[in-house]
């Protein structure tokens, strides 16, 4: 048996997908919610903040490149909320660059994936940060 196929789900989990891209926001709801996670999307930074005040997500993907507000802002502004410092944010790109970790580590980010991501690189990030091992 394979132990890397069977996660104790993510039942009750509340994730939050930023990207621009329709692709990744599919890819990603798709593989969350077949774990059991509540999946949460927004097109961009500002559609973010807005539902992460409300929906008080347990996580947050966020696209580095991202029109009007990029993944590094929302980020930043994300870690300045004393309400939201200890959310966990998972920064996706399709650049590998040393820099733009670096630049992640800065303004506050867990991690950092390159795009395209696997299922079990989405859900072995939630492991490490959100869901506590028995």
């Amino acid at each position: 048996m394979n132990d890397n196929t069977t996660h104790d789900g993510l039942a009750g989990l509340k994730v939050m997908v930023i990207d621009d891209s329709k692709t990744i926001r599919r890819t990603a709801e798709t593989l969350l919610k077949k774990e059991g996670a509540e999946v949460l999307t927004a097109i961009d930074g500002f559609e973010a903040l807005a539902k992460i005040s409300d929906l008080k997500p347990d996580i947050i993907f966020v696209d580095i490149m991202m029109p009007r507000l990029d993944g590094y802002q929302t980020c930043a502004l994300i870690k300045n909320n004393h309400v939201f410092r200890a959310t966990p944010v998972i920064m996706l790109s399709s650049k590998d660059g040393l820099f733009d970790k670096a630049r992640g580590r800065i303004v506050g980010s867990e991690q950092y994936l390159t795009k395209p991501f696997t299922r079990d690189e989405l859900l072995d990030a939630i492991h490490q940060h959100v869901v506590t091992v028995k």
